[in-house]
Order: C-alpha cells, then sequence, then structure tokens
C-alpha cells in the first residue's frame, strides 16, 4: 500500500504556537500512521513555485517552545491573485498541479481568515483541506480561542504592568496602543488584565467629551494618572481609523498605527494632563509561546491529523469550550468574530468602572 502523503503550509503573519502545530502534526502524522509530512516553504509562494522540504520526527523535535515558523510565512501570495511581474494571476492551477504531482492527499493550511478563505476555495476545487486556525487576533468565526492570542495578551498585559510605573510616578495618561484592526480581543483581555482605566475597541466608537470627563474626574479623586488601551481599529464617534501607510499590490494595502499618539495628544490638550503613548507593535507576535499555546496548538496539531484520518475533509479544528471539534472550513471563512457590544467582559469593566469611550 502506497504510504499516505500530506502537506502544510503557515499562512499569514507570525505568532508564537505555529512550530508547536508543526510538531504535533508531523510526529502525530509519523509515529501513528508512518505517513510522509511535506512543508511549503513562505505560505502560499512555496505551494505555487513547488518549494517544499520532507519534515520528519527528527525536524521537528524542539519546536515546541520556539516562536515564528520554520517553514517561514507569507501574507501576500494568494494563489489566486499571485504578484507575478507586477500582475497579479491566478496561478491556484499550479498549486494543484504541485499537490497531485507529489501524490499529496491532504493539505492543512495553518492560518487566520485569508488563508482559510483560500482554504476554501480550494475546497471548492476538490482539494482535501484541514484548517488550523491562528492568530493572535483571536478574530477567526467557529473558535473560542486561536493559538498565539493568550501569548500576545500576556505580552501586553506585562508592558501595562510597566507602564502604571511610570504613569504614577509622572502623573500622566499613558496610551497603549495594541494591535486589532476590527476586532479588539486583544485590547479587551489586555485592559482587563492589566487594570486599565479606558479600553478603546473597534466594535465601539469613542466619544472624546465622555472620555474627558471620565479622565478629570478620576483626577479630581485624586487619581492622578490614567491606563488607556487602544487597539489600533480604535476610533472615534464619526471618525475614521487611523491609516499609517497604504501598501500597493498587497491584499490587505491599508496599514494602520497612530491612533495611540493621536488619543496622547488630543486627551492632553483637552485634560491638561500630560500625556504619553506607545505602540506596542509587532512584539506581540513573537518570543516564546505560554504554555496554554503550547497545549492548544498540540492539540490542534493532533486533531487535524485524526480528522485526515478518518477522511473528514474541509473542516477546520476549533476549540469550543473546552473540547476540539471540527467545523466547516465554509463556515470558519464566513467574516471575522467580533466583540459583541454584551461580552461578558465589557459588562465586568462597566461595573469595575472602566470607561469604553461610549
Amino acid at each position: 500500500m502506497m504510504k499516505k502523503t500530506i502537506a502544510l503550509l503557515t499562512g499569514g503573519g507570525d505568532c508564537p504556537g505555529l512550530n508547536a502545530v508543526i510538531r504535533a502534526v508531523v510526529r502525530t502524522a509519523i509515529h501513528e500512521y508512518k505517513w510522509q509530512v511535506l512543508g511549503f516553504y513562505d505560505g502560499y509562494r512555496g505551494l505555487v513555485e513547488n518549494d517544499y522540504a520532507e519534515l520528519t520526527a527528527d525536524t521537528v523535535d524542539d519546536l515546541l517552545d520556539k516562536g515564528g515558523t520554520m517553514l517561514g510565512t507569507s501574507n501576500v501570495h494568494d494563489p489566486f491573485n499571485f504578484l507575478v511581474d507586477g500582475q497579479k494571476r491566478d496561478l491556484s492551477q499550479q498549486a494543484l498541479q504541485n499537490l497531485h504531482d507529489l501524490n499529496v492527499q491532504a493539505l492543512f493550511l495553518i492560518g487566520g481568515d485569508g488563508t482559510m478563505r483560500s482554504g476554501e476555495q480550494f475546497r471548492q476545487l476538490g482539494l482535501n483541506i484541514i484548517g488550523i486556525p491562528k492568530t493572535i487576533d483571536n478574530d477567526l468565526v467557529g473558535t473560542d480561542f486561536t493559538f498565539g492570542f493568550q501569548t500576545a495578551v500576556k505580552t501586553a498585559t506585562e508592558a501595562i504592568d510597566m507602564l502604571h510605573t511610570t504613569a504614577e510616578s509622572h502623573h500622566r495618561l499613558m496610551v497603549m496602543e495594541v494591535m486589532g484592526r476590527y476586532a479588539g480581543w486583544i485590547a479587551l483581555y489586555t485592559g482587563i488584565a492589566g487594570g486599565a482605566h479606558v479600553i478603546l475597541l473597534p466594535e465601539i466608537p469613542y466619544d472624546y467629551d465622555l472620555m474627558t470627563q471620565f479622565l478629570i474626574e478620576r483626577r479630581n479623586k485624586g487619581k492622578n494618572f490614567s491606563i488607556i488601551v487602544a487597539a489600533e481599529g480604535a476610533r472615534a464617534i464619526g471618525g475614521h481609523m487611523v491609516v499609517q501607510k497604504i501598501r500597493d499590490n498587497s491584499p490587505d494595502p491599508i496599514r494602520l498605527g497612530g491612533v495611540g499618539a493621536l488619543l496622547a495628544n488630543e486627551l492632553e490638550q483637552r485634560t491638561g494632563i500630560d500625556a504619553r503613548s506607545m505602540v506596542l507593535g509587532h512584539l506581540q507576535r513573537g518570543g516564546r509561546p505560554i504554555p496554554f499555546d503550547r497545549v492548544l496548538s498540540t492539540r490542534f496539531g493532533a486533531a487535524a491529523v485524526e480528522a485526515a484520518a478518518d477522511e473528514e475533509y474541509g473542516v477546520m479544528v476549533a476549540l469550543q469550550g473546552t473540547s476540539i471539534v471540527r467545523v466547516p472550513l465554509q463556515e470558519a471563512s464566513q467574516g471575522l468574530k467580533l466583540v459583541p457590544a454584551d461580552h461578558e467582559l465589557i459588562k465586568i469593566g462597566h461595573n469595575l468602572g472602566v470607561c469604553f469611550g461610549n
């Protein structure tokens, strides 16, 4: 009997836990089923250009605690809109031919919403796809948590802990800008965990007058500093997200950034309180995954192999409650999971006296 061959790639932005997933997929596939595993380099680029390597148990043995991805990743090589000599071309058939020539029976896609959308397109072309949800933004539909999110929250929370001391010492407003274009999960969890006084989410446009009143009242009560956590996609009522630059020929050309500085300048003028801002940026993507994400990544990787063993394709493994389940890829690729207005942590925050800008 011919040995079964599976392949995997990591797409989109990097995040802690990618290597742990690769390790779990490879080791489970080899030890439990004696399959061959191929890894494509740099996301879909490797798939289109047939740039790959065979992965063995020894190859992945020491990956569990390492951040990033040994395979490299990319968010600009969509096979259905692949940039060639400045022109976008549909090279999906070339990717399919490469998989056919390598006798790959299933392709494992480790990525976020963009990777899952293209995975759904491949599924519709008849490819056996299994998705594994990755994003520090935690905005994928169908799963309670994605791996990488909790590590990003830990990094951001530790930053708030350090900002507290300087904010209190200098009697300042400190604004920390975190990632989160459309979904404010990082800002919400970080703000609650770090004891922020104001939390601004993309889902809840903020009112400058209300925030000004809130901050002045804090000062009048003897609270001479305040911590503000703002998602990069936060915006004022009637306003727009702050765009740092636009990158042409990118599937996601808008680069956000600057809402923290904008808030610090505006609130300093309105309140008369000295204000500073800082952008946490890509520090949230880096570093070693915390134990929660190592365990979740391992569970996801093992569960994905089990789905392939059951020949249940066109699914994404997901965490719902405490269980790993399989959800249709079509469902997982539909839109983003945003923070609902009635989320438990928003209610708790209000009860604790946190201002959400509205």
